[in-house]
């Protein structure tokens, strides 16, 4: 799958997203090493508290299905049109949840941005910027699995 495939898919998860409190709408597509791609969308609460991020909700989509070996991310989000999408990175708590399941030198993190367009079809290759970084580069020094280890 190319970078712009997976941008694609997190693009399709944003537009699911359940935002009626902030209208910022995120999508995310979780790459898995096997192959198969999980799609999270945001999901707001009214006690805003239990709200969930598109990240952690990819990765719970994936856990939950037995998948835990993954290769990459992709995050679009910004508020409810298409128009203009800015790089929307991964909050501190989606950073934990990923470095709970990736090596963070190697897990890519694909962030997009997208601008001028209204309709998710109208989207060509040409109207997309990504960012890439290593989950490593976004949560340095981050605490895991490997911390516990005696």
């Amino acid at each position: 799958m190319t970078d712009y495939e997976l941008i694609r898919v997190a693009l399709e998860a944003r537009e699911l997203a359940y935002t009626p409190y902030s209208h910022h709408k995120v999508g995310a597509a979780l790459l898995a090493k096997n192959g198969q791609v999980y799609k999270g969308c945001n999901i707001e609460n009214a006690g805003y508290t239990p709200t969930n991020c598109a990240e952690r909700t990819a990765v719970f989509k994936a856990v939950s299905e037995g998948v835990k070996d993954f290769a990459a991310i992709a995050v679009v989000g910004g508020m409810d049109d298409l128009k203009n999408l800015p790089i929307c990175a991964p909050c501190g708590v989606c950073r934990q949840v990923l470095n709970e399941f990736v090596d963070s030198n190697e897990f890519r993190v694909l962030l997009a941005e997208v601008d001028g367009v209204d309709n998710l079809k109208a989207i060509q290759d040409s109207d997309i910027r990504i960012s890439e970084f290593t989950l490593e580069a976004l949560l340095p020094l981050g605490f895991g699995p490997n911390n516990l280890q005696m």
